[in-house]
């Protein structure tokens, strides 16, 4: 789990849920304890129960992409919570229309549910948590829609399955393209700085600067020389 600034009273925990690991973040303000979720991908119950745990009063689901495994939850927490859901940006709305279906393929239904979200996040927008602003980075590639959640004071990204420890995400999905990736990689999220932490979509945390040295998909090393790829794991 992250530490925060000080200054910004703001904590984090990971929430593991579905069959794929996948993290949910539950981002709040320890003086009001408000609260958001970031990508409750399934497991709603279970999502809820580490909400009460922690005492916190969640204002509203923020998703970086459509895929079941991010957005899978969401719409049963809307119904549990009464907060709206907001994010990502439009053109993952079709992933979005077809979670339920996509869950019954993988043997799993009933994990998670269609949703529609209140609010469509474009690139350049600005999300709140108790006064604090987060920017929002239009990032396609791994899916057409996807966006990414950062603050820069607190040095921390929430990038959904753009980018891992060591790898990219896939880009083997309908409407996924392969150069997308690479330049929202290096174009939107390399310039956030070196420091910038990040939590992935799945497996464990890491900071660009570490990615720059070392990713073989979108290192320095790869992309000075034109040579980008994108292959991922998720």
């Amino acid at each position: 789990m992250p530490e925060t600034p000080s200054e910004t009273h703001l904590d984090i925990r990971i929430i593991p849920v579905t069959p794929f690991a996948q993290n949910c973040s539950l981002l709040w303000d320890t003086k009001t304890m408000k609260g958001v979720l970031v990508d409750p991908g399934g497991e709603a119950e279970k999502i809820l129960h580490g909400v009460e745990k922690y005492g916190v009063s969640i204002e509203a689901v923020w998703l970086t992409h459509g895929h079941l495994d991010h957005a899978g939850g969401a719409e049963d927490i809307k119904k549990a919570l009464g907060v709206p859901i907001i994010g990502p940006h439009k053109d993952d709305q079709f992933w979005m229309d077809q979670i339920s279906e996509d869950w019954a393929k993988y043997g799993q239904e009933g994990m998670g549910r269609n949703c529609t979200p209140d609010r469509y996040l474009e690139d350049g927008e600005e999300l709140e948590l108790a006064g604090v602003k987060f920017g929002v980075a239009h990032c396609p590639g791994h899916t057409p829609g996807h966006v990414v959640i950062y603050n820069k004071d607190m040095k921390i990204a929430f990038v959904g399955d753009v980018l891992f420890k060591g790898s990219v995400g896939r880009t083997d999905f309908p409407k996924s393209n392969p150069q997308q990736l690479i330049d929202s990689i290096t174009k939107k999220l390399w310039p956030l700085g070196n420091d910038m932490r990040f939590i992935p979509g799945h497996g464990p945390m890491g900071t660009f600067g570490e990615e720059r040295q070392s990713n073989p998909f979108v290192g320095d090393h790869v992309v000075g020389e034109g040579k980008g790829r994108s292959s991922g794991i998720m």
